[in-house]
Formats: structure tokens, C-alpha cells, sequence
């Protein structure tokens, strides 16, 4: 999914299921290696979590609005507020801890 700051309020902060927003540039090398694994935390977590990708060149006003200084930069919202965030490249595990604090676990897991 691709965020843009004309669709933010919308789809981030009035989400009814937490969302994982990676904040990114074409230009950042480590913002491509994490694309992979964003990927597959947005397959895994499918209908738990919403999960995308903002392009801070292109969205700059979201971007400064949450302080991105460096990216990637990943912040989880619930609610319309930040309760994660993590700068810097990192690995699944860590998204998956980072998402399961806040995230109920699927149902097939529940039985």
C-alpha cells in the first residue's frame, strides 16, 4: 500500500487496524533492502495490520510532520497515534515484535 499526505488522515489515523508505515526514499540503500521485509510482514500480518510505504520525496509534509529525520524510518500507529518506531534498517523479527505488542494474533492460532 502507498500512503501519500492527501490520503494520511484517511488512511493512516482514521484506520480501524493498527498501521505500519515505512517512511522511505528511492535514493536509500537500506530502504531497499527493507522492502523485502516489509513485504512479507504486510502478507503475514494481512488483515491484522495495514502496512505500506510513504515516499518522503515525494510527501515530504507527512514526514516533517512526525520528525523523520532518518530513514527507514517505521512508526506503527493505533488509534491515530504512534505507539512504535524504529529508524533504521532491521530485520523481520524485530517488525514482528515490534507489531505483536500491539496486534492481536490470528485466529487460526487462537484455536
Amino acid at each position: 500500500m502507498t500512503f501519500t499526505d492527501a490520503t494520511w488522515d484517511s488512511d493512516v489515523l482514521n484506520s480501524d487496524v493498527p498501521v505500519l508505515v515505512d517512511f522511505w526514499a528511492e535514493w536509500c540503500g537500506p530502504c531497499r533492502m527493507m522492502s523485502p521485509t516489509v513485504d512479507a510482514i504486510a502478507a503475514d500480518y494481512a488483515g491484522r495490520v495495514k502496512v505500506g510505504k510513504l515516499n518522503v520525496d515525494e510527501n515530504g509534509a507527512t514526514g516533517m510532520r512526525y520528525n523523520v529525520r532518518g530513514i527507514p524510518t517505521l512508526l506503527l500507529f493505533k488509534g491515530g497515534r504512534v505507539v512504535e518506531q524504529k529508524v533504521g534498517a532491521c530485520g523481520k523479527t524485530d517488525l514482528q515484535k515490534m507489531l505483536d505488542a500491539h496486534v492481536s494474533a490470528p485466529a487460526s492460532k487462537l484455536a
